[in-house]
């Protein structure tokens, strides 16, 4: 049996018609004949081609709004047929039904649907059954038939026929077979996590995740692994939705780096203060506010000067000149904004590799989503972890309460340290982090290695003291014991704001009155692994 198999009829029936008429008239140049319903068919017929209608295959007109047009024996029994079988050849004689050898369909918008936020009527009527149930067809059927489910495919077919005499090969046709059942995959996996919140299933009994290639990678996490971008279509403005104006392709760490840098400068409201986060290995090395972006840069920089090399920048508001020029004058790997001047993206434009993504837009930080992590043998699924410190109920634990000054850095700093590796400890002075400890085993170690690089920075801006001196200091968990607040307060710190919820809270408030501090506790904890 050959695995050449020659296109004669080819049903088209697509929501996205791009490339369309250019494609069907180039099939039916090359002698296939076109089957199509609806407003494909419309489209085609409009251009001139000749097309028959799927209603004239099959004898019964579309029905029910649509819904009922290619759910028939004469359009799945030309899909699923093999031929060369006696039993399904003879059946096809008994019946009438004619064999259709390629498939193209694209589905209805229901991605695009809902991230438009559309209600729930339209919603629903924008999942397809007609076309995925095509689709798994002919891609099962691959022995016979070519299924396309992707625009970007039709040169790869018309190029193929051209070699082939008009036909395709079995390589191929498998090729576009596994796309075919990816497709349908991502697109079921879209309907049944939307449905699952609309109906409120926090954990439904199956869940499915999938993503549409974005970009394949160098490599990993490191140079032995292979890496690949996928798209969810969550339209969350980011790193997966951002516009690249510039610089080389981004890897595996720059696109993990770069979330995690533009979800932690989203905290800051556009609209109250500039804001700039700079990111190391996932965590914040230095975050600040500024009456514009080049001061924030300049202060969050100040954090820790020698981590920000080879860091990510990110900010919350357009990008300028100003803060462009100051960005630049050390090695960075990528800058994220909703928006840049054209003067800011020419300065930047003289660092070739460096690169510039704009998202049009800052992610909130209430949103509601789902993240996943894979393990060995499954997948841990959770909400986003969209508490935000402006909302939460701050209760004073100890005699002496926050002062407004110091309350507004203690907001500061656990808005940076919910973005922080756990065990997090942040120490925030007038609107800037001054230290940060991150991922350590030990809160305790947390505290003083954090207290170690405010130490540090303060010593290279030739400060006489520490700049933890005076500061306020944010843990992402309890204190269990009171050592970790003890070495806070060695440090200088003079507020501290905690979720609280430990056995041992009366000890750690009291300690904290022994030492002077007040302290707010918040009812959330923000653990990040």
């Amino acid at each position: 049996m050959s695995d050449i198999r020659a296109l004669e009829r080819a049903l088209l029936s697509v929501s996205d018609k791009t490339g369309l008429i250019d494609f069907a008239r180039a099939l039916s140049q090359r002698g296939v004949a076109l089957v199509s319903t609806g407003g494909t068919r419309k489209a085609l017929a409009d251009a001139g081609l000749p097309v028959l209608d799927v209603s004239d295959l099959t004898g019964f007109p579309e029905m029910m709004d649509g819904r009922v047009k290619t759910l028939h024996p004469k359009v799945h029994g030309g899909l699923l047929a093999i031929r060369e079988n006696p039993e399904h050849e003879a059946a096809m004689l008994a019946h009438g039904i004619e064999p259709i050898d390629l498939l193209v369909v694209n589905l209805y918008p229901f991605e695009a649907t809902i991230a438009k936020g559309a209600d729930w009527d339209e919603a629903i009527e924008n999942i397809d059954i007609g076309g995925p149930a095509m689709i798994r067809a002919a891609a099962k059927n691959h022995q016979d038939v070519a299924v396309v489910v992707d625009v970007a495919d039709y040169a790869t077919i018309l190029e193929a026929m051209d070699s082939n005499g008009g036909a395709l090969d079995l390589r191929l046709r498998r090729k576009l077979a596994q796309k075919a059942y990816a497709r349908t995959a991502v697109y079921d996996a879209t309907i049944s996590n939307w449905l699952a919140q609309e109906i409120g299933a926090e954990n439904p009994e199956f869940r499915a995740v999938g993503g549409k290639l974005a970009e394949s990678m160098r490599y990993g996490e490191n140079p032995h692994q292979t890496a690949g971008f996928y798209k969810t279509g969550d339209e969350r403005p980011g790193v997966a939705t951002a516009r690249q104006v510039q610089g080389k392709q981004l890897s595996y760490n720059n696109v993990n780096d770069t979330d995690a840098a533009f979800e932690l400068v989203g905290e800051f409201d556009p609209s109250r203060t500039a804001a700039v986060a700079i990111i190391k290995h996932a965590n914040p090395c230095g975050v600040a506010e500024g009456a514009d972006l080049k001061q924030a840069y300049l202060r969050a920089q100040a954090t820790d000067p020698v981590s920000a090399f080879g860091g990510i920048v990110a900010l919350n508001r357009r990008l300028d000149a100003a803060a462009a020029a100051e960005i630049v004058k050390i090695f960075t790997e990528v800058i994220i904004a909703p928006d840049a001047d054209e003067e800011a993206i020419a300065l930047i434009a003289a660092k070739k590799n460096l690169r510039l993504l704009l998202t049009g837009g800052l992610p909130d930080p209430r949103s509601r989503g789902l993240g996943v992590r894979s393990v060995a043998g499954g997948l841990l699924f959770q909400s986003r972890d969209n508490a935000v410190v402006d909302d939460m109920a701050l209760k004073v634990v100890t005699r002496r309460a926050p002062s407004e000054r110091e309350l507004a850095d203690l907001k500061f700093a656990f808005r940076v340290a919910k973005h922080v590796k756990s065990n997090a400890i942040v120490y925030v002075k007038d609107g800037a982090t001054v230290g940060i400890g991150a991922g350590q085993m030990s809160r305790v170690d947390s505290s003083q290695i954090a207290a170690w690089k405010a130490a540090e920075a303060s010593k290279a801006a030739g400060a006489a003291e520490s700049w933890a001196k005076g500061s306020v200091v944010a843990s992402d968990a309890f204190f269990p014991f009171a050592d970790g607040l003890l070495a806070a307060a060695e440090a200088g710190a003079t507020a501290v704001i905690q979720p609280g919820g430990s056995m041992r809270d009366d000890e750690v408030i009291k300690a904290a009155d022994e030492a002077g501090l007040a302290m707010v506790m918040t009812g959330y904890r923000h653990f990040r692994h």
